[in-house]
């Protein structure tokens, strides 16, 4: 395709199809490699099993951290923030709240959103039943709505199972205002999903069974005027307060801002107010009497006031870990707000002590956490398994502008055993892969690296040593699984990621698959000689792979050269000034070794560039000066003036060999050799022409035109063949164009084009066309508000005379070529506004463009240009603030693209594993299993051994279909039965189709089995769960109305009523043939169940 591309208009579009189209075809920019977290980093979620912390931000993105320096960024199609996230742990999907009110669920797998569900009125609260699928919501009409998300369809549904307001409160026996939204909703611990706690706006707090459609609990500002009622005995820093009786009038409503379980089993709550107040709700004794239904329990209230001032912060945070080692009696609050308006802001923690009874509840302790920023949300972590349920005493703080620390068991003892009010103690800070803060980066390069030899081999020994020494022990994330490719043999270093800082210092990554491994870092000190500036901030880098070359240059002024491949024998550093040159024998070990420090020139260096192959090193200064520095014996070959008389900052570097004129000539001797020449830019627009071997100046010239002064950015040389076309009479088009070039990929602030000098030319033929494509070649000058073109030949007469020039309408901070093919093929633009352009060369027409807002979220900062770079594929890298983006930009570059290449976030192993526990922990609960819901739902099925045995096996399953069967139905219907999905809700004799009974033959056991159930099903759903043993029950006018409401006039439904009455004689006729046609077959029945308790009784446990 790239052989077609700079086809002129004129040409047949049927045949040529311009480049132009191809490019914007390509266009398909995407976050290959995200680390760092955001600075609009807002909210935190945690997923317990798998050990994954995702981060939502204010611009929707989400952050998923895992181990093993795995991280990904899910981007959503609105740039909203979250109003909520939480895992549906161990499931591999994350669900999440929009501030417009769209409810996400998120692929880990897939890092996209599956599925997605717009919400018509505002969601105030949003909860996920523990390891299932269902979601409860609360608006700000105070409705309860139930969603499940169907991961086989990957769709969320609305379940019917839905609570308005006035349906609570009427079946509560309480009064509600209108419009009092629900702001928390949690499902109590224990209860398996059967009870729900509702609280609303007004401090409303109810405890909903969704099994039985009651109120079990109902709770209030009134329960605070209880003479009985005791406040907490704490320290001094904490305030005393006693209940007193108020009038009516008195009684104002605690708007509820927080809330939480303090013990495992759901009997005490934590609620925090707007006011201030903490209150910790005793709900066992309401939760035990179930004859109670809508009252209120002489329960015990305790309140809490981290400050005795009147003006006092909302609670906005309230988290608890409960210490099983001593019976669930003992626990941490943590809790966020609530202290004086004005004061520092801390993160409070409170240890609680219930030993004696929550009437004798005590605080026992308080600490106050001093914040790294200011707070954004906390998160506590288990230390053990989901199953084993440890002390949960770990946390992570989220403070701005996207700081996460995290502080284990150990820093939270410590803590506690200080009695200093305010305690700061260094917690664990968030392990950067790539740090860009703490150490500051200045300058990023992205190179390639050549896989054939033997510096890639040696790397990739190198990265296998040094990997998993990002991350700390205590470090709590390991989850996320790495692509098996990183870990295939024979895959060498194919792109390396360098950083240089601002304290001096040096790291090197591998970069070859989307999860980055450090390989080096290089300290700015070296051992055994002391240098003045060496730890003076990094300014500029060049790499070369097939010589292990690094280059480094900093505001001092020293470049500092190293070899990273190198042996202890060879441990010789040169010191080189202007004035004196000394060699100083160092020892060390095998490994990156600094060759030589060259201190030659008092002024920042800008720009360096390896020519020839890695033979020379071209240095260009702030001053305007150029060096050049011969690698193999050390030395500065020649130093250039100023090359402007402002001093203009030399920015850009590009080397081109061009032919002598005995070659322009075709001249047959064969001594005349080919010139190195380089182009030298400074900021200020001028071009200057210099021999690379003597550093004579070829031609000068100031770009200027009609005295506009132009602000230049980069500089690059386009071959002429790159722009030929397709030519069979010129064969030595195509074998010029070696991808992989002897060259190294286009930079920030140089270009290195091809080194035709390293392609010998052995023919006459092969010289006459390298003159041609010398006299074809262009010369692109990128600048602020313009792109000019030229021809080379004229700028090596010193003619500045543009022969293409394009304005810009916005202010362009950094440029770069991009090759397909191995051939120049467009130009990338990064403007000041943020916005991405790509140009067709040499016509440079837009043909494409983006934007960092689009792809990742980014606003466009002035420091971000100065760590730019970029490879020749369309790869970009960038800098902002704490985040390092690689950005691909193509569809063609596939180095990032590959599929299985990244990291997978949810591990199904340990899935499958944690699953297989939960098993297992339910299967030697055995004993124990007759009590609760699980007991309930078994007693529903035949209680011989193997179905309990598989009852048992598949507790979890058991769980979530019976959870299945309450949430399809309406509030207030029958729950005597598990309705399928297959049969409709409220199903009754009327709406069972009976078919005529079939020939009764014989069948397998497990067969009839099979058929046995869906016949006691079916008979249970037809009687709808009744027997002789149940008595009648008062029906409410809302049940009645949920059950037989339909539309129409009376008329119509008299209509209906008798041909349901019709309908319903016919089918009594039908049940009345099939009864006796079943006790004809009973003694089949019987004899089958025989058979199949013999077939049973014989089979192994590892059968059932």
């Amino acid at each position: 395709m790239s052989t077609n591309f700079f086809q002129k208009p004129t040409q047949s579009p049927k045949h040529n199809v311009p480049q132009e189209s191809a490019i914007l075809t390509d266009l398909d920019p995407r976050v290959a490699v995200h680390y760092g977290i955001p600075s609009t980093a807002s909210i935190l979620a945690f997923d317990p099993i798998q050990r994954l912390l995702a981060i939502g931000t204010l611009d929707g993105r989400i952050k998923v951290i895992g181990g093993d320096n795995i991280e990904g960024l899910l981007l959503s199609s609105r740039p909203l923030p979250f109003k909520n996230l939480e895992f549906l742990e161990n499931q591999g999907f994350l669900a999440s709240v929009s501030n417009e009110n769209e409810v996400q669920v998120w692929d880990l797998e897939r890092r996209c959103i599956t599925s997605n569900l717009q919400w018509e009125s505002n969601i105030t609260a949003f909860s996920v039943i523990y390891g299932t699928h269902y979601m409860y919501i609360g608006d700000e009409y105070g409705f309860l709505s139930v969603l499940k998300y169907d991961a086989e369809e990957g769709k969320i549904l609305q379940l019917p199972y839905h609570i308005p307001a006035n349906l609570i409160t009427e079946a509560s026996g309480i009064s509600l205002p209108d419009h009092q939204s629900i702001v928390g909703v949690l499902s109590q611990p224990c209860s398996l999903g059967n009870r729900v706690l509702i609280a609303y706006e007004n401090g409303l707090i109810i405890l909903w069974d969704v099994t039985e459609d009651r109120a079990v609990l109902v709770k209030g500002c009134k329960d605070l005027q209880r003479k009985d009622d005791k406040v907490v005995d704490s320290p001094s820093d904490v305030k005393h307060e006693q209940f007193i009786d108020t009038e009516d009038s008195e009684q104002a409503e605690k708007e509820i801002s927080s809330l939480c379980w303090v013990t495992s089993d759901g009997s005490i709550l934590a609620v925090g107010y707007v006011d201030g107040d903490i209150l910790l709700w005793n709900l066992s004794i309401a939760a035990s009497s179930k004859d109670q239904q809508g009252q209120k329990a002489s329960n015990n209230v305790i309140k809490l006031q981290l400050s005795s001032s009147d003006r006092r912060l909302p609670v906005i945070v309230l988290h608890c870990s409960g210490n099983r080692s001593h019976t669930d009696c003992e626990g941490q609050l943590f809790v966020y707000g609530g202290d004086e308006i004005g004061s520092e802001e801390v993160l409070t923690i409170l240890n609680l002590d219930w030993s004696s009874g929550i009437e004798s509840l005590k605080c026992v302790g308080r600490v106050d956490l001093t914040l790294n920023g200011s707070f954004a949300d906390m998160i506590l972590v288990s230390n053990g398994s989901a199953t084993e349920r440890s002390d949960i005493s770990s946390l992570f703080v989220l403070s701005n502008p996207g700081q996460l620390h995290f502080y284990d068991d150990s820093c939270l003892a410590a803590l506690m055993s200080h009695p200093e009010k305010k305690y700061s103690v260094p917690a664990i800070p968030y392990p950067g892969v790539i740090p860009t803060v703490e150490p500051y980066m200045t300058v990023g390069k992205l190179k390639l690296v050549q896989t054939e030899g033997s510096f890639s081999r040696a790397l990739s020994e190198t990265v296998s040593k040094a990997k998993d020494t990002t991350m700390s022990s205590k470090w709590p994330l390991t989850g996320g699984v790495p692509s098996p490719l990183s870990f295939a043999e024979g895959n060498g270093i194919k792109r390396v990621y360098i950083g240089g800082y601002q304290d001096g210092s040096v790291r090197i990554w591998d970069a070859t698959f989307p999860v980055l491994s450090g390989i080096l870092v290089l300290g700015s000190e070296v051992e055994g000689i002391e240098v003045a500036g060496t730890n003076a901030s990094v300014s500029a880098l060049d790499f070369l792979s097939s010589t292990s070359s690094l280059a480094v240059g900093n505001e001092c002024g020293l470049v500092r050269l190293y070899r990273l491949i190198g042996n202890s024998d060879e441990m010789s550093l040169h010191y080189i000034t202007e004035t004196k040159r000394e060699v100083h024998n160092l020892h060390g070990e095998s490994g990156a070794q600094c060759t030589a420090i060259f201190s030659i020139l008092n002024s920042p260096v800008r720009t360096l560039q390896y020519i020839n192959s890695g033979g020379r090193l071209a240095v260009g200064f702030e001053s305007g000066r150029v060096a050049m520095l011969d690698i193999s014996s050390l030395s500065v070959l020649f130093f250039t003036d100023s090359l402007v008389s402002s001093s203009s900052p030399a920015i850009s570097l590009a080397m081109q060999t061009f032919p002598t004129p005995s070659i322009l000539d075709h001249s047959e001797n064969r001594n005349e050799t080919e010139k190195e020449v380089i182009f030298i830019l400074t900021i200020d627009a001028h071009v200057v022409v210099i021999d690379s071997t003597m550093g004579n100046t070829i031609s000068s010239l100031t770009m200027e035109e009609h005295s506009t002064e132009l602000t230049a950015i980069s500089l690059y040389i386009l071959e002429g063949n790159v722009f030929s076309e397709r030519s069979s009479e010129n064969p030595l088009l195509i074998s010029s164009q070696d991808p992989e070039a002897k060259t190294e990929p286009s930079q920030t602030n140089a270009h290195n084009e091809c080194d035709l000098s390293e392609t010998k030319s052995d023919t006459s033929a092969q010289a006459a066309y390298l003159g041609q494509s010398f006299m074809d070649s262009l010369v692109l000058l990128c600048c602020e508000d313009a792109l000019h073109l030229y021809s080379l030949k004229s700028l090596i007469k010193g003619e500045n005379k543009s022969i293409c020039k394009v304005n810009l309408e916005k202010p362009c901070c950094w440029t770069t070529i991009f090759k397909k093919n191995g051939k120049a093929c467009g130009l990338i633009l990064v403007y000041q506004t943020g916005l991405i352009e790509i140009r067709s060369l040499p016509s440079l027409e837009m043909v494409g463009e983006s934007s960092l807002m689009s792809i990742i979220r980014w606003n466009f900062k002035t420091s971000m240009s100065k760590t730019i770079s970029s490879s020749d594929k369309g790869q970009i890298v960038l800098v902002n603030g704490c985040e390092v983006a690689f950005i691909s930009l193509f569809a063609f570059e596939n180095e990032f693209r590959i599929p299985g290449a990244l990291p997978c976030l949810h591990d199904k192993v340990l899935e499958a594993a944690e699953d297989a526990t939960v098993r297992l922990s339910q299967s030697q609960k055995k004993q124990g299993i007759s009590a609760g819901i699980l007991g309930g739902i078994i007693k529903g099925f035949k209680r011989d051994k193997t179905e309990n045995s598989g009852v048992l096996i598949d507790g979890h399953k058991t769980i979530v279909e019976h959870l299945e069967g309450i949430f399809s139905r309406f509030p207030f219907s029958d729950l005597s039965t598990i309705i399928p999905d297959d049969l409709e809700f409220g199903l009754g004799i009327d709406d069972i189709d009976i078919d005529e009974p079939a020939p009764v033959t014989s069948s397998p056991p497990q067969k009839s089995k099979t058929e046995r159930k869906d016949k006691e099903a079916e008979r249970e759903k037809l009687f709808e769960g009744g027997s002789t043993d149940t008595k009648p029950r008062m029906r409410t006018a809302e049940e009645i109305r949920a059950k037989y409401r339909k539309d129409g006039d009376a008329s119509s439904a008299a209509s209906q009523a008798r041909d349901k009455l019709v309908e319903r004689q016919e089918k009594l006729e039908k049940l009345s043939r099939r009864t006796e046609e079943l006790q004809s077959g009973a003694q089949n029945f019987a004899d089958m169940a025989s058979e199949l308790a013999k077939t049973m009784e014989k089979r192994k446990w590892w059968n059932l």
